[in-house]
């Protein structure tokens, strides 16, 4: 790409890391039993901790700036789960180098006299530079959204995910989130950075059903259409998507990658474990991003680059109309 490099983004998420033990009387629910079960009939044959270390090896070797990390690290939600979850992540970096936002197998049901995700809190909330962003905005009782600057990029951290019922994978922001995200979207392009929004649910309306899908994705395109951004990274539907979305300066690009743990063994509807790098670049004052996807093409095969492409060169002020998935 030409033009001065910004930043390298590594943009990696549902994991799905192997279930551990500690299982509880007190944590077991309807769900929770259900969930057991389809891990025990296939999930655990399909998503593997070896297709997970070499994606973070090869991640590793291409040295990215940072890493965004968009939920589902774990399948059950459960303490053991979510504890050897916070170990995993301090193997893969430090919190000023890592960025979570928690998925609905994070929080998969109430959980009652436990931390739950907040024992990742550090890897999910805001810096210095977040802080003073955030001064006078209300935040929700979970700390999000949250804040970070890595240079010229500013990293906007949501949660989408809450416990729902049995056969249910939807996710919501709500109105709180909403409306913070909206002001934090025009402060920070008040300072002239790029704006890089996480979120773990498709964010798009027609990019998953009802059930799975985030049943505020209108307002939240909303938003966009008002405030702008110029990236929209997610994860959930374990597929590797580009889609794009109307913003107040230009069409906003929305990112979505394959699950991570995907190991494809008997699994032949997803696509294979994989992560994105997001390599930011400026000429000139005009943004470009471009994506470098990296993970297998066969099961049990090595990781090497699948893809690259550039997404649209980002100009100040540019108008576009959005295009639809």
């Amino acid at each position: 790409m030409a033009g001065s490099e910004l930043l390298t983004l590594a943009h990696l998420s549902d994991l799905h890391l192997p279930t551990v033990g500690g299982f509880g009387p007190r944590h077991w629910t309807l769900k929770r039993t259900l969930g057991y079960l389809n891990w025990q009939r296939g999930r655990k044959r399909w998503f593997t901790r070896g297709a997970v270390d070499a994606l973070v090896k090869d991640m590793a070797q291409q040295r990215p700036d940072h890493i965004a990390l968009t939920g589902d690290l774990v399948n059950l939600g459960l303490p053991s789960e979510l504890a050897a979850a916070r170990s995993f992540l301090e193997d893969l970096g430090s919190p000023d180098e890592v960025s979570v936002v928690p998925g609905n197998h994070d929080i998969y049901v109430p959980l009652q006299r436990d931390p739950g995700v907040a024992r990742w809190r550090d890897y999910m909330a805001s810096d210095a530079f977040g802080r003073e962003i955030m001064a006078g905005i209300r935040v929700r009782r979970d700390g999000f959204p949250y804040v970070r600057r890595r240079g010229r990029i500013a990293l906007i951290g949501l949660n989408s995910s809450l416990p729902m019922p049995p056969f249910v994978a939807a996710g919501l922001l709500g109105g709180e989130q909403l409306t913070a995200l909206e002001r934090i979207l025009g402060l920070i392009r008040q300072r002239g950075l790029v704006r890089v929004v996480m979120i773990h649910h498709p964010p798009l309306a027609g990019l998953a059903s009802r059930r799975r899908g985030l049943h505020d994705a209108q307002l939240f395109a909303d938003v966009l259409a008002r405030s702008g951004a110029e990236l929209v990274l997610h994860g959930h539907n374990h597929t590797n998507t580009l889609a794009w979305t109307k913003g107040a300066h230009g069409a906003v690009p929305v990112v979505g990658v394959a699950a991570g743990g995907m190991s494809g063994a008997g699994k032949r509807s997803h696509a294979l474990g994989r992560y994105n790098l997001m390599r930011f670049t400026d000429s000139g004052g005009t943004l470009g991003i471009e994506l470098v996807g990296r993970g297998f093409s066969a099961p049990g095969g090595e990781v090497m680059e699948l893809e690259r492409k550039s997404l649209a060169m980002l100009g100040a002020g540019d108008a576009a109309d959005p295009v639809t998935a």
